[in-house]
C-alpha cells in the first residue's frame, strides 16, 4: 500500500494558495504572515483590523485543530523552551531584515516569479538547512 502522507502537504498547499488568492483579491495586497501580523497592531479598530485578526486566528487555529483531530502533533524537533524562544526571535528578526517571510516571498513572490521573492526563499531554505545541520550534528541541541 502507498503511504498517503503526501495528501496532507497537497491539501495544505492548496489551502495556502487559495488563501493567498483571496487575500490578494479582497485586500489588493500580497499575503505574507509577517506583514499581516505587523499591520495588525497598526490597524486596531478598523475593518482591516478585523480581517487581519481573523487571518491570524486561522493561522494559529487551523494547525491546532488539525493536531487535536489527529491525536497530537508529531515532531522530531526540540521542545526546549529556550531554543524555541530564541528560534522565534531569530525568525522574527529575519522576516524584518528580509522584508517578508516565507509565506510572502515563498508562496506569493515565487508564484509571481519575483526575483526578490525567489532570492529570499532560496536564502531562507539555505539558512534553515545550515542551522538545522549545525544544531543537530554539531551542537546536538535539536
Amino acid at each position: 500500500m502507498i503511504p498517503m502522507d503526501w495528501i496532507y502537504g497537497l491539501l495544505g498547499g492548496l489551502m495556502i494558495g487559495i488563501a493567498a488568492a483571496i487575500y490578494l483579491l479582497g485586500d489588493g495586497r500580497i499575503m505574507g504572515a509577517s506583514g499581516v501580523i505587523a499591520g495588525l497592531w497598526q490597524s486596531v479598530g478598523s475593518t482591516v483590523w478585523q480581517g487581519r485578526a481573523l487571518f491570524v486566528v486561522g493561522l494559529v487555529g487551523a494547525p491546532a485543530i488539525a493536531a487535536w483531530a489527529m491525536g497530537g502533533a508529531e515532531t522530531n524537533a526540540t521542545t526546549n523552551p529556550v531554543l524555541l524562544v530564541l528560534a522565534g526571535l531569530l525568525v522574527g528578526y529575519g522576516t524584518r531584515l528580509g522584508n517578508g517571510c516565507t509565506s510572502g516571498h515563498g508562496v506569493c513572490g515565487m508564484s509571481r516569479l519575483s526575483p526578490r521573492g525567489i532570492a529570499a526563499t532560496v536564502t531562507f531554505v539555505a539558512v534553515g538547512v545550515v542551522v538545522m545541520a549545525v544544531g543537530r550534528h554539531v551542537l546536538g541541541v535539536i
